[in-house]
């Protein structure tokens, strides 16, 4: 027969157990919740130094070409840099990047430019809707002789960029990646230097309206912040749970 004292023994077991996983378990959590609240701090001071980073280079007076190179082999970041750069565009060796812009699917038009010491730069000369893609669909967009080309610098790719990104088309010149290499070979380029990184355009109007420069996008979502407080929120209601328990606990006693 059990007793109403076996009762009590056996609720104060329980009772027991569960404070013992709660001294165990919420110290665990909280520092748990706290470390990624901190983790979503410093990754905001990060997003928000290199976003400071970009706008600083995007504004900054053009640099030279030489002074893009020289950061490539010194190993620095170089993207979005301000640049400028002259040289001879070759309109037949003109690559297509598949794109979106501005709500219209087309291209990017990626020419490579020869500088006066013969080397090439692929230049990303801006959108074209889908229906231009062709060359002689728009001869008022390609102007003969030297140009001078100011723009933001843009590191090569080393890889595709996910496995979901279709494989380029070389036969119908369609890129879905800017795959540096073969925009080079398929532009029939492997024979001469071509510089390891990309220039994109600015806005500065081209004769007939296209390509539309300007299309250098810089997405950088920076919600670090919330997620910080959504962990030390976490954490604070943690604490006010065990606290509550506890009171009430001690008022059951």
């Amino acid at each position: 027969m059990v007793t109403d004292g076996t009762k009590l023994a056996a609720v104060g077991r329980r009772r027991g157990w569960r404070l013992w996983l709660g001294l165990v378990f919420v110290p665990v959590a909280l520092a748990i919740l706290l470390t990624l609240g901190t983790w979503q701090v410093n990754r905001l001071y990060w997003k928000e130094t290199l976003l400071a980073q970009i706008e600083a280079r995007r504004n900054a007076p053009p640099a030279d070409i030489a002074a893009i190179e020289a950061a490539v082999s010194a190993g620095d970041d170089i993207d979005y840099r301000h640049a400028q750069v002259s040289g001879t565009f070759l309109h037949d060796k003109e690559r297509h990047f598949l794109a979106t812009f501005e709500g219209q699917s087309g291209f990017y038009v990626y020419t490579p430019l020869q500088l006066t010491d013969g080397r090439f730069l692929f230049v990303n000369r801006g959108f074209v809707p889908y229906d231009r893609k062709l060359p002689e669909s728009r001869p008022e967009s390609q102007p003969p002789g030297d140009q001078t080309i100011t723009g933001l610098a843009r590191a090569r790719l080393a890889a595709k960029p996910s496995s979901l990104v279709p494989d380029n088309d070389e036969v119908a010149n369609i890129f879905y990646w800017k795959d540096l290499d073969r925009m080079t070979a398929s532009a029939g380029l492997e024979g001469g230097e071509v510089l390891p990184f990309f220039l994109d355009a600015d806005a500065t109007p081209n004769a007939g309206g296209l390509p539309k420069g300007g299309v250098t996008q810089i997405d950088l979502p920076n919600n670090h912040l919330q997620y910080a407080i959504t962990w030390y929120g976490l954490a604070f209601a943690l604490v006010a749970v065990t606290i509550a328990g506890l009171l009430r606990r001690r008022s059951d006693a």
